[in-house]
């Protein structure tokens, strides 16, 4: 799991995101750049490549230790179909199918995008497949069905997992039908003059500010906010996910080793509530929602000074990015 030992460490090197206001994708995307990939395509592409290797390692890896996914837990199975499930629609569904228009993106955040994802996937797929992360941290889970806690904590996960998951796609629709809205506006005003054209794309980088309405009431972000609720879910579902030895007791080495990491200091206080607790440690889950927000948090701050400098403030309203209460976030 050395891929675990290295993503650990991502939310640090996150602070470069604050000194550097620089992201040439989306809003902040460069118009003419040599580096520029088709936004769809880029989009698609380093985004599907972690369904793509969580599929491919939870098809592989079991079989070199004598077990398949089929022996894996229900819970196991359930935290990679609801991995494969939120990338679907992120890779597939939203820049082919639903996204009025994806601006082009640089060559260095494709490639930085698709290597985290790749990165990321692994380490989920392995500690799915039944890596050992507690053995290094020196207790033994209790068996799942031993506390209420135990019992309780995965089905609160996969609930609060599909509630983020609905909430982050309704808020991203709304933003694209807003823009819809808008392009279509525009391109209706274009015609009705004399020398009016439509261009070839009439939504391409035709951006609007959202009305103070349901969650866009407190935050422009909102869709941020319920992504990483999404992955506080999967954590939460991820204290049911069990090693190998303990769902294959006839097997007392399955060769499948702990790694020998140490949780980075914003792991600890989390590792030490599983080991109080008894219940596995969901390590790569953590890691994937902390560098979630760590990456998410100062992009949204940069969109915040996006908004308030094309719409004013005024129409920002004294909304925050995306923590409620919170103006310079």
């Amino acid at each position: 799991m050395a891929n675990f030992d290295s993503s650990k460490w991502f939310p640090a090197a996150t602070v470069v995101q604050w000194l550097l206001n620089y992201h040439p994708a989306g809003k902040f995307s460069l118009p003419n750049s040599v580096l520029n990939l088709n936004g769809r395509f880029a989009w698609c592409v380093m985004e599907v490549v972690g369904p793509i290797n969580m599929i491919y390692i939870l098809s592989t890896l079991p079989a070199q230790v004598n077990f398949s996914f089929t022996d894996l837990p229900l819970w196991n199975k359930l935290a990679a179909a609801l991995y494969v499930i939120h990338y679907f629609n992120r890779s597939i569904m939203n820049p082919l199918f639903v996204a009025p228009s994806i601006s082009p993106v640089r060559l260095e955040v494709f490639l930085l995008a698709f290597i985290f994802n790749w990165f990321n996937s692994s380490c989920i797929a392995g500690w799915i497949a039944g890596y050992d992360l507690t053995q290094r941290l020196g207790y033994t889970p209790l068996p799942a069905s031993s506390t209420i806690l135990h019992q309780c904590l995965p089905y609160i996960g996969l609930a609060t997992f599909a509630y983020g998951m609905i909430g982050n796609i309704r808020a991203e629709r709304t933003l694209w039908s807003l823009r819809r809205e808008e392009a279509q506006r525009r391109a209706s005003k274009k015609l009705d003059s004399k020398d009016g054209e439509c261009e070839k794309n009439i939504y391409h980088k035709v951006y609007v500010i959202p009305p103070a309405k349901g969650l866009f009431r407190w935050v422009l972000y909102p869709h941020y906010a319920l992504e990483w609720l999404e992955w506080l879910g999967f954590v939460l579902v991820g204290t049911a996910v069990y090693p190998a030895h303990a769902f294959l007791p006839a097997i007392s080495n399955p060769g499948l080793p702990a790694p020998s990491v140490a949780p980075a200091p914003w792991l600890r206080p989390f590792a030490m509530l599983a080991e109080h607790f008894r219940l596995p440690f969901p390590g790569p889950a953590l890691v994937f929602v902390l560098n979630n927000v760590f990456t998410m948090l100062p992009q949204a701050r940069r969109g915040w000074r996006w908004y308030n400098t094309n719409f004013g403030k005024d129409a920002v309203a004294g909304r925050s990015a995306v923590i409620p209460g919170v103006p310079f976030l």
